[in-house]
This record gives C-alpha cells, structure tokens and sequence, in this order.
C-alpha cells in the first residue's frame, strides 16, 4: 500500500498506528517493521505522525486517529494498511474533494466498487453506504462523528431507518448492528461513521470501477478473518471522470449492494430478490402484469 502512496507523491502525509498486542509476542516486531517502512520517504514530504504505545484496538485507535488527523487538515484521503488503490484512486478522490467541498450532502468518496453486474452510466454514483476500503471526506464531514453513537438511543425510537430502506429486513439489519455496535459487542469504528451520515442526511459517492482492493483478509485479519467474494477485488482505472448531473441515492444499486455485501447468499431466494430488485426488471413486470407486481412489492417490503 504505501509503495502505491509513494507513486503520488503526497506533499503531506498523517500517518497513525497502534500499538503492540500485549498478548502476541510477534505483534512488537510486526509493528516496528511497519513504522520503519514510513521512513523510506524520497520525496518532499511534510510528515505527521500519531503512534500509540500501548495497542488501543480498532475503535479506539482508527477513531482518534481520525479526529487528530481532521484537526490537522480540512479533508484527507484514508488508507487503511490492507487496502492496495490503483493509482487513478488519488486523483479521483481528489477531483471529488474539491468538486463536492461546499456541498452538505455529500459526506464520503469512496474508493470500492463490489461488481454489482449493474451498469453505472456515469464515473460514480450516490448511496447511503460509505465503504471505507480507500475514502476521503472533509472536517465538515467528520465533525459530525461521534465513536459513541450518543444519539442511537433517541433514533432508535424514531422511525428513521425505516425511511432509509425499501424492506423491512434491511431495517431489521443495521437496527441489530448499531445495538451491537453502541453496547459495546463489536470493537469497531465504521459503524459510527455510518450512522453520523444517515441521521445527518449524507450521501456517498461510489466510483462505477472499483479502485481499492482489500488485501487484508486471513487469520491475521481484524474483522476479515474470513475468506470472502469481496476480497482481494480486481481493480481497474477510472479514467476521465464523467460527472453525475444531479446528486440522486441510486437506491437500485443500493438495495443490490445490501444483497451482496451484507446480507449474501447464494440462495435462489436471494438470486430472484437480486434480479427483482433491479429497476429495470421490475418495471417491465410492473407493467407486463401489475397484480404480480403488486403482490411482489408487498412481500419485498416484508
């Protein structure tokens, strides 16, 4: 990852670390060989550093990390060690950054594509979710984080998720995560981000070619302990980037990706929910018989 970092050439770069494990013995070394590869700058370079002696875990460290690098800096691009960019991901970000930095409602770049077998018509589109292999965002963005999810308690009696999505399993979903996530269940930090762009009304942007693999699943693996479809992703090139006119949820693409990425199956249930929730598709059985459409709808819905 960073020999790819290497190739751009940052003026400024924030670099943040844990700390060892005190349980793994090897856990020490691996952490000194890490921080070392960070001192191999060639270029002009201003550099920050935020180290932890001690190991602070995921939520801790990647979320204090954050907010001391957005007090350094008005808007950055995010790498996480196991997410390998392709080298158009920089400028893409970039470009996005200051095309968006004035804009509200638009909260996360994102630099993954999962292969959703739907063609984009333009270099990106909008979504609800804000993948985090390889992002960017502005300190307006970030301010609105909170590692604690304070709020959830208060959400959670509104029916704010039920107005995000299009089923009721998909409410169902995330209410049980960010349960899990605010009771303390899972040591993680994306989770919060998350919920801070829905219930601030954020969208993100997600390229239409996926621009950052995720290199990082195996047993020494956080969360990615588990081979999965979506590692190890080939990446592609984005190109000259053809902007969205207008800034719309592609809420297709959105209810495909909760298919794929959160909730997958190899089911014929799940195939037949996939095809069916394809817009294209579902207007024509709309219109080609609207009694089964209709029937259709209602159980989609739960």
């Amino acid at each position: 990852m960073f020999a790819e970092i290497a190739k751009v050439k940052p003026s400024k770069l924030l670099v943040v670390a844990d700390g060892p494990k005190n349980a793994v013995k090897l856990d020490a070394d691996k952490v000194e060989r890490t921080r070392k590869i960070v001192e191999k700058i060639d270029w002009p370079c201003e550099v920050l550093r935020n180290y932890s002696d001690v190991n602070l875990g995921c939520k801790k460290r990647v979320s204090s990390g954050l907010d001391w690098a957005f007090g350094q800096v008005e808007e950055a691009i995010i790498l996480e060690d196991d997410c390998l960019p392709d080298s158009s991901f920089f400028s893409f970000c970039q470009e996005l950054l200051n095309k968006y930095r004035n804009d509200d409602r638009i909260m996360h770049i994102g630099g993954a594509y999962v292969h959703l077998g739907r063609q984009i018509e333009y270099s990106y589109y909008f979504s609800q979710y804000n993948y985090i292999w390889g992002w960017a965002t502005w300190r307006r963005a970030w301010r609105y984080y909170d590692v604690e999810m304070k709020m959830w308690p208060r959400i959670r009696q509104e029916p704010l998720l039920k107005g995000l999505f299009s089923e009721a399993r998909e409410s169902a979903y995330w209410r049980k995560v960010f349960d899990n996530v605010y009771n303390g269940e899972l040591d993680t930090w994306d989770i919060q981000w998350e919920f801070a762009c829905w219930i601030n009304g954020g969208l993100s942007i997600v390229p239409s070619v996926n621009l950052v693999s995720n290199i990082g699943f195996g047993v020494d693996g956080t969360h990615t302990r588990v081979k999965s479809p979506l590692a190890e992703l080939p990446v592609g090139h984005i190109g000259e980037i053809r902007h969205c006119p207008v800034v719309v949820r592609d809420h297709a693409c959105d209810s495909m990706a909760f298919d794929k990425v959160f909730l997958p199956g190899d089911s014929l249930l799940s195939r037949i929910r996939t095809t069916l929730g394809n817009r294209y598709f579902y207007g024509r059985l709309i219109r080609r018989c609207p009694i089964i459409g209709e029937i259709w709808e209602k159980w989609r819905r739960g």
